[in-house]
């Protein structure tokens, strides 16, 4: 029986993980969507789509399908699914680690919360015009800004209820700084809100609002749970599994089931 690496996945750094170990003979990669976007990018290697049913789902998951380590390199603020994976490795005795890319280097002057509530609390003493890019999900908590206008950009259309002023923009980046630099000049934009989900891929927007000395509302990222691995990037992943999976957990190719 070959080695079997369950991948919770649906960033950048999970696609990239799940090509690089697909490529190696004798090993099953398995990358699990939450299925939110009905388009997502090609994954290499198995894919499941769909939620497991919690922290029992999960467990019997890993243990129906012989998971020899589970890796949760989901977004830095899918908290639920980070805690029930974390939990579910526990129940089981698989090995665990999350991909978990660092956050971004913050301007002092910049405003740190703790929540989108907060964030909608503090908006309205920085500006009117608001580029919101904070994903699709719970923008509720701008809802009751009646003097406030939106434009939010969104690779699907977003999860109502919605600020009553708002422009919707579909769009899947990556955005380079020109474009971020297009976008809040044309909308006259005088706060960008967004989340510290770190890496390289989304800090434009950040590099344009500090070109522009726009004010910036950042939604720190929540705590891991207590006593997991984390690992910055997917080098640090790969070298975890070398230590994780023995030589006899992969079988080689020709004689793989």
């Amino acid at each position: 029986m070959s080695a079997h690496v369950l991948i919770l996945g649906g960033t950048i750094e999970a696609r990239h993980l799940a090509t690089v170990l697909a490529a190696r003979p004798g090993l099953r990669v398995t990358t699990s969507l939450a299925g939110r976007v009905t388009r997502p990018g090609a994954v290499d290697g198995a894919v499941r789509v769909g939620g497991f049913g919690g922290v029992a789902g999960l467990a019997d998951w890993l243990r129906a399908h012989r998971v020899t380590a589970l890796v949760d390199a989901t977004h830095p603020f899918a908290e639920r699914i980070t805690a029930n994976a974390a939990e579910s490795a526990r129940l089981t005795g698989v090995p665990h680690a999350v991909l978990h890319r660092p956050g971004w280097d913050l301007d002092d002057d910049w405003c740190s919360v703790a929540s989108l509530e907060e964030a909608a609390r503090v908006v309205p003493r920085l500006g009117q015009r608001v580029f919101l890019s904070t994903g699709r999900l719970e923008l509720a908590a701008f809802r009751d800004l009646t003097d406030t206008q939106f434009v939010i950009r969104s690779v699907e259309p977003p999860e109502p209820p919605l600020p009553p002023h708002c422009e919707l923009i579909l769009a899947r980046g990556p955005f380079s700084l020109a474009d971020e630099l297009d976008l809040l000049r044309a909308h006259r934009i005088d706060v960008l809100v967004t989340k510290d989900s770190g890496g390289a891929a989304t800090a434009p927007k950040l590099a344009a609002a500090r070109s522009l000395s726009l004010p910036v509302v950042v939604v720190r990222r929540p705590e891991l749970p207590a006593k997991v691995r984390a690992l910055p990037d997917v080098d640090g992943v790969l070298d975890w599994l070398a230590g994780v999976i023995r030589p006899g957990d992969a079988c080689a190719a020709d004689t793989c089931p």
